[in-house]
């Protein structure tokens, strides 16, 4: 009898004439999956360095080590790092909302493959994805960014939480709010569940989303786990949006 991996090199073929490959951003065929093609991966812009040591905000010019943006020295996040992907634009935006409201959950498997170079190979950490309230859960039938942190576990040795923090209160949309009004409407939202509250006292936690805007979401469920013992709060995300726009 064939070995698993030996039925999965024979039926490949098969699969990829019925259903090829295909470009996450644009649907073209391509040799694999997961895979951009030429003109999708040359829109889309790598954030690293140099960038601010806390929030990944992109700098001209290097700035030396720890350097942090004006934003991040006047109202320092409750998070102690944030790295992202791609900055958003049109090809993340599209490749994002596929995985949110398309039903392409093999898209989670896209992200993280690009992400997972900002995931730190030392000390073990705990991948917690943002919550979704639970009404948005059954209408959409799954949180995007539980699919996003499941991926990225599979390709370290980090362990996922899918359930480690609890949206309690269903928020409004944040965009063309002022920051004193994303921090009021996300007040109260979010809760450790009780059940690992002893599992996340003095561990690093790697809180796991689709896309940052403001920063309002990942402030309010880092405050949460701060409250809760975690020693520190690193957010990951797949795009960071780097000039304008809003949760």
């Amino acid at each position: 009898m064939a070995s698993l991996p030996d039925l999965r090199t024979m039926v490949r073929p098969l699969l990829d004439f019925a259903l090829p490959p295909c470009c996450p951003g644009c649907g073209t065929v391509t040799e694999e999956l997961h895979r951009f093609c030429f003109d999708c991966w040359s829109a889309l812009t790598f954030l690293g360095e140099p960038c601010c040591a806390c929030c990944a905000l992109p700098f001209a010019h290097e700035a030396g080590e720890g350097a942090l943006c004006g934003g991040c020295m006047a109202e320092p996040p409750r998070f102690d790092r944030f790295r992202a992907a791609v900055a958003y634009g049109e090809i993340p935006r599209k490749v994002a909302l596929k995985l949110k409201y398309g039903g392409r959950p093999g898209v989670a498997e896209t992200m993280a493959s690009l992400m997972i170079r900002h995931l730190d190979r030392g000390e073990p950490a705990i991948l917690a994805p943002v919550p979704l309230h639970r009404w948005r859960i059954w209408r959409r039938g799954y949180n995007q960014a539980a699919l996003i942190a499941t991926a990225l576990a599979r390709r370290s040795d980090h362990e996922a939480c899918l359930a480690l923090v609890e949206r309690i209160k269903s928020t409004p949309p944040l965009r063309g709010m002022n920051p004193r009004e994303r921090r009021e409407a996300m007040r109260g939202a979010f809760r450790l569940s009780a059940r690992y509250r002893d599992k996340v006292r003095g561990r690093i936690v790697v809180l796991v989303d689709d896309v940052y805007t403001s920063g309002a979401t990942a402030n309010a469920c880092a405050a949460v786990l701060r409250k809760a013992g975690v020693r520190e709060v690193r957010v990951l995300a797949w795009a960071r949006v780097v000039r304008g726009g809003g949760d």
